[in-house]
């Protein structure tokens, strides 16, 4: 409720936001970046010598002026390696759709290091479009989170590692909803009807519905997932639902067009921090999903900008690179370690459920299973027929 005490997490985030930033820019990896002149990030440079990574929005630490990354400018000052970063993700589908042609041709896409989430680098792997890591150049791999270190898609994680972990849940404007979301009925309340927006992403969004349905994502079948595809549908022609889209659904919630959404953890800890805590989440009651964006190296890069590639990865795995990144993103971070560092930057952010979850919160979110490439076609053209597309 907007009018009660923030939580200690929210607080912090509220009270020392920006102040973080400015603080991180002396701390651990990021040392005397504020001295550092521009890094070249997302400008030109000799191509030789750079990454060219494409990620989501609002994913990556930014100083002040929103137009540089201390983490990022940190990594060119150690390697000499520069990084043109961009934000280049809003739907995992449209992402692979714009570089699919130039993947299968063998042809260079654009990009040296890229972000699906977990069933679309299944996809990339299976397609052959993904390079394993040389393991000598990743050491750090061995930081990453045992619950995450073994994925159906990447078993051994030769090809991928986790960016940051995602939680699906209820976003809500916590002017329009005061008692907040915690259910699906609270979700389609009179109140929210025709502002609501629900991401494009399937597996959360059918995801959810499903678990208020009392349906085990690790078991769903067909007839259950269609289901609840035709209980969305019916939310759509019966016009409850606005839009269902992609990162982009924050911006329908700060311009006012959106009161409530299925979104994510993150976006909405961000959106919370910027606007003095109008916007909140929750994880449902019913249970919520948990995915990540895994940093992943296309078939087309070359060997050169392959060895640079793992050096960032690798650099990211870090514990305290990955502290100070998830100080400013707030995702689930997938990195042993982090937390102890992320005492040093902020003890309160150390105990948030929604970027260290405890046992306990894990329980309480389900990762949707693997589907065949026959369910994909299936599912996913009958996701999008309800979404209207």
């Amino acid at each position: 409720m907007a009018k009660n005490p923030l939580s200690p997490e929210a607080r912090s985030i509220l009270n020392s936001h920006v102040s973080r930033r400015a603080v991180l820019a002396g701390a651990g990896a990021v040392a005397g970046v504020g001295a550092l002149a521009s890094c070249g990030i997302g400008g030109g440079s000799d191509s030789s010598n750079a990454v060219r990574w494409g990620n989501w929005p609002l994913y990556l630490d930014v100083d002040d002026s929103g137009k540089k990354y201390p983490t990022l400018e940190a990594f060119t000052k150690e390697t000499g390696i520069d990084v043109k970063y961009f934000e280049d993700y809003n739907d995992n589908d449209e992402f692979f759709g714009k570089v699919q042609a130039q993947l299968k041709l063998g042809k260079d896409i654009g990009y040296d290091l890229v972000c699906p989430t977990d069933w679309m680098a299944s996809r990339w792997i299976r397609l052959g479009y993904a390079q394993k890591f040389d393991a000598a150049n990743v050491p750090n791999a061995v930081n990453i989170l045992d619950t995450l270190a073994s994925p159906s898609f990447d078993a051994k994680r030769e090809s991928t590692l986790t960016w940051q972990g995602i939680m699906g849940g209820f976003g809500w404007n916590t002017e329009k909803n005061p008692k907040g979301i915690r259910t699906l009925e609270d979700l389609f309340s009179p109140a929210n009807k025709g502002k609501i927006v629900v991401l494009s992403e399937m597996r959360d969004t059918v995801g959810i519905i499903l678990r208020s349905q009392g349906v085990n994502l690790s078991t769903v079948t067909e007839d259950q997932f269609m289901n609840a595809v035709d209980f969305l549908a019916k939310k759509i022609s019966d016009g409850w639902i606005r839009g269902v889209k992609g990162n982009e659904y924050a911006e329908d919630l700060t311009s006012g067009d959106a009161t409530a959404v299925i979104g994510w953890s993150g976006d909405m800890f961000i959106l919370k921090s910027e606007n003095e805590g109008k916007f909140d989440f929750a994880i449902p009651e019913s249970g919520g999903t948990i995915s990540g964006d895994n940093m992943m190296i296309p078939s087309t890069v070359t060997a050169e900008a392959k060895v640079n590639a793992e050096k960032l990865i690798n650099y990211y795995y870090e514990p305290a690179v990955a502290a100070e990144v998830a100080a400013y993103v707030n995702y689930v971070c997938p990195v042993k370690g982090a937390q102890a560092e992320m005492e040093k930057i902020d003890p309160d952010l150390a105990s948030s459920e929604f970027i260290f979850p405890s046992a306990k919160t894990m329980a309480n979110l389900s990762v949707f299973r693997s589907l065949t490439p026959t369910e994909e076609t299936t599912w996913t053209e009958a996701f999008q027929k309800a979404a209207g597309n």
